[in-house]
């Protein structure tokens, strides 16, 4: 037989059916709430293979060195075309397209979904890695079987099998067609914290199908419930600006924008709440494990799409227990804000509002203060946590906490009012929380120096292998190691002026009081610090960029000119180019490091307008002795004034240009991203900003040169694929996001070579 009904299938099936089939058939067979349907065997794929005589070829096309990208792409692609242009056999097509008939009167719309026999498994989940369609119907039923079929030789899943020692030729694929929900609101939840395994149930939710959620589409709600209580703890309501529903005249699934009435509205009532976590009390139950679960809202029924086990969970062991022992009972809530970099630790409060604060931060303290600046860093890293008053996930706090492995919470409103110092807390930086009193022992609490032998592990995921590079943000220098662990292809943007203003003095004032080779010094050791740790992957480097404002907080500060918009005025190349002495002290500090052996190293200008401001860049190189023609440099793409002069820049012989989509965006609608009034217009994805990178890209691919995005925006789906779609060479992404930018550009690509084939 080449199927098998859902609820004749059980977990002793998965040879046969696969993880994801067998997982339904056991939810079917529990009483819960899963869409009916069929699965095409595992066994049917492999005669398939068989009988055309297609497996030989097709085992050794994917039998390559996984490291070799080249190599990867093209087993991938020669397996693809061998499954995608083998016909079916008609009594398999026939005995597919009767189940399909019986499932319901007339066309019926069913997802056909991948179900390998190595996925979801309990140390590896796979997840992610082959095909879904949904909204399918007869007229193309077959052709996605054999797509899911081919999806089990994606890059990807070539990577991921060889990374975990699962032979090509002893894995097989099922497919379930099931009858499509016509989801009004879907999600995720988890049954225990994906991380800690904390008994927190945690649900995300959004309007329409499960995909623009599982995807990354679209930022969901939030809710975390207490499984010994059954109360939601918290319930964050994002902004949902688009969703994934059924096109009613094509049938296809397509992304429209949620109504204006409906994109700050909570998704899930309190009755659906409670109705999830029961259902997801029950599956656990049911399996006696963690689940991460696939749930969808239609008609006002729930239902459940999938349930695979949580591999993410840490087993802390009789260590933990031990902790335990140490540790307090949960105290009460003092503050709340939002969670910006994961971890739990206990320590004492430090309340700091001037810098001369700092020096009593001690090592393990915790700093509460209402923003953090360039300066706090060498306290920053001191510290077991940090806590502000205000600021959101792209704050310079929550940055370098994330990119000191540093739990945060920002924008909790009142810590530095509500928090005492000298008080010992508990700060939950992925719940956004602090508590009162020590729940986490002394001895416990994680380190906050990355690098060190108490520094957890870097993940063992596999890095997927992509034309597009994907690199990575750094901040501070002491983060580099834990930058470069993530496997990035290198660094797309160090920041210098965090060398600059962690210096306590303005430039001229340091160069006045210590010296210029001591500030040559000084920027060298910072860099070099990144450099060691990438290379030979390159680190580019951007010349200071800082606003007067931020330099008005430093000694020499005084004599800043005072500014009505920093952010207009002077900043940037504008700076550097009216004050060569400084800017070419920046630049001897290179020199050095070039003549050291460092060629990894290139060197970016900030906030050009055209090829004039880059021609005067060139000449200070020159005139220190940096050869143009020899060593990587470029420019960043900050102003419409750039992207439309872009071919004058490009005359001057940058090698690359890098977008900063923070000033593009605000530059090209007049929006000031912190000012509440219009912040809600703040929209990187709008069309005139979209039509300036994209021409932009077309330009510099015309004129062989790379081009890179360090924004923000980058991190976002729906950037990315604009992104890939259009050609860019690199993504750099915060440390944090790394690996979902990594994830998002290898299904893009994919993506791509779908549509190609088709």
């Amino acid at each position: 037989m080449a199927v098998a009904w859902l609820e004749d299938v059980r977990s002793t099936d998965l040879g046969t059916v696969g993880g994801k089939a067998a997982s339904l058939g056991e939810l079917t067979g529990a009483g819960l709430p899963v869409p009916p349907g069929f699965v095409v065997t595992a066994g049917t794929y492999r005669t398939f293979i068989e009988e055309a005589g297609i497996d030989e070829e097709l085992f050794e096309a994917v039998d390559v060195d996984s490291e070799d990208s080249a190599a990867l792409a093209a087993g991938h692609e020669r397996a693809h075309e061998l499954i995608m242009e083998t016909d079916v056999p008609e009594a398999v097509r026939e005995e597919i397209l009767d189940a399909y008939r019986s499932m319901g009167d007339g066309e019926a719309f069913v997802a056909v979904r991948s179900s390998a026999t190595a996925e979801d498994l309990p140390d590896a989940s796979f997840a992610g890695q082959q095909e879904t369609f949904l909204n399918v119907t007869e007229t193309d039923l077959i052709e996605r079987v054999k797509e899911c079929w081919a999806s089990l030789f994606s890059q990807r899943a070539i990577y991921y099998r060889n990374q975990k020692g699962f032979p090509h030729d002893e894995v097989d694929i099922a497919v379930v067609v099931q009858t499509m929900v016509d989801a009004e609101k879907s999600g995720v939840m988890f049954t225990s914290h994906p991380s800690t395994g904390d008994p927190r149930i945690i649900i995300e939710a959004a309007w329409g199908l499960g995909e623009a959620v599982v995807s990354g589409a679209v930022s969901p709600d939030n809710y975390v419930v207490d499984r010994t209580t059954s109360e939601v703890e918290q319930a964050t309501i994002a902004t949902k600006k688009v969703m994934h529903v059924k096109d009613e005249e094509t049938g296809e699934t397509v992304e429209r924008e949620v109504s204006e009435d409906k994109r700050d509205q909570r998704v899930l009532t309190d009755a659906e709440i409670e109705r999830l976590v029961e259902l997801g009390e029950r599956v656990e139950d049911h399996y006696g494990d963690p689940q991460d679960v696939e749930w969808a809202v239609a008609g006002g029924e729930v239902y459940m799409l999938q349930s695979r086990p949580i591999t993410t969970i840490e087993d802390s062991g009789s260590e933990a227990e031990d902790e335990g022992d140490d540790a307090e009972g949960e105290g009460d809530q003092l503050v709340a804000g939002l969670g910006a970099s994961p971890g739990t630790v206990s320590g004492t409060v430090r309340i700091v509002t001037k810098l001369d604060h700092l020096d009593q931060v001690s090592q393990g303290d915790v700093i509460v203060t209402e923003m953090t600046m360039p300066d706090m860093v060498p306290a920053m890293k001191r510290a077991a946590a940090i806590v502000t008053d205000e600021g959101g996930m792209t704050s310079h706090a929550a940055i370098v906490s994330r990119e000191l492995g540093v739990p945060a919470v920002v924008g909790a409103g009142s810590a530095t009012r509500v928090l005492e110092d000298g008080q010992v807390v508990t700060v939950d930086g992925e719940m956004g929380t602090v508590r009162e009193g020590r729940t986490v022992a002394e001895e416990a609490t994680p380190t906050a120096n990355p690098g060190t032998d108490d520094e957890p592990a870097p993940s063992s995921k596999p890095k997927p292998v992509t034309a597009t590079e994907v690199k990575v943000n750094v901040s501070i220098p002491e983060a580099a190691e834990r930058a470069a662990a993530t496997g990035a292809d290198g660094v797309g943007l160090l920041r210098i002026e965090h060398l600059v203003l962690s210096l306590g003095k303005t430039p001229e004032r340091f160069i006045r009081d210590e010296g210029s080779d001591a500030y040559v010094e000084e920027l060298m050791d910072g860099v070099r610090k990144v450099a060691e740790a990438f290379y030979p992957r390159p680190v580019r480097v951007r010349t200071l960029d800082a606003p007067t404002d931020e330099f008005r907080q430093l000694e020499g500060g005084d004599e800043e000119p005072h500014e009505h918009n920093p952010m207009l005025g002077y900043r940037g190349i504008r700076r550097s180019l009216d004050r060569p002495e400084v800017f070419e002290h920046e630049l001897e500090a290179f020199r050095r490091l070039y003549e050291m052996g460092y060629e990894n190293l290139e060197l970016m200008f900030p906030l050009v307008n055209d090829g004039d401001d880059v021609a005067s860049a060139r000449a200070h190189m020159d005139a220190v002795g940096i050869d143009p023609e020899k060593r990587e440099w470029g420019v960043m793409i900050e102003t419409p004034a750039s992207a439309i002069g872009i071919d004058g820049i490009v005359d001057e012989g940058v090698d690359f240009v890098s977008f900063g989509t923070n000033d593009l965006t605000q530059y090209t609608l007049a929006v000031d991203r912190n000012n509440e009034h219009v912040s809600d217009r703040f929209d990187e994805l709008h069309p005139a900003v979209l039509e300036l990178i994209g021409d932009t890209i077309e330009s510099c691919r015309e004129a062989d040169v790379d081009t890179s995005i360090c924004g923000q925006a980058g991190s976002h789906p729906e950037m990315v694929d604009f992104l890939v779609r259009k050609g860019i060479t690199s993504i750099s992404a915060n440390i944090d996001a790394v690996g979902d930018v990594l994830e998002e550009v290898d299904k893009v690509e994919e993506r791509m070579i779908l549509d190609a084939v088709r």
